[in-house]
């Protein structure tokens, strides 16, 4: 089994916006899928400059206190 796949969100962002100028029409199918377009280019986006979940670091317990 393959270990996890990474998305390249920056190209797929291309892409989407891509398809969007694509869509020069003004019929009903090309305003409704660019607006499609938009929603999936704005999560997109989003995912691609979230950033991740930080980690919390432990430190060991204080040392006991050395005898004079």
């Amino acid at each position: 089994m393959e270990g996890p796949l990474t998305s390249d969100f920056s190209a797929a962002r291309i892409h989407l916006e891509r398809a969007y100028h694509y869509l020069r029409g003004n019929d009903e199918t090309s305003r409704s899928t660019c607006e499609a377009l938009d929603l999936l280019i704005e999560t997109v986006a989003e995912a691609q400059h979230r950033r991740p979940e930080a980690g919390v670091l432990e430190f060991p317990p204080p040392a006991a206190p050395r005898p004079a």
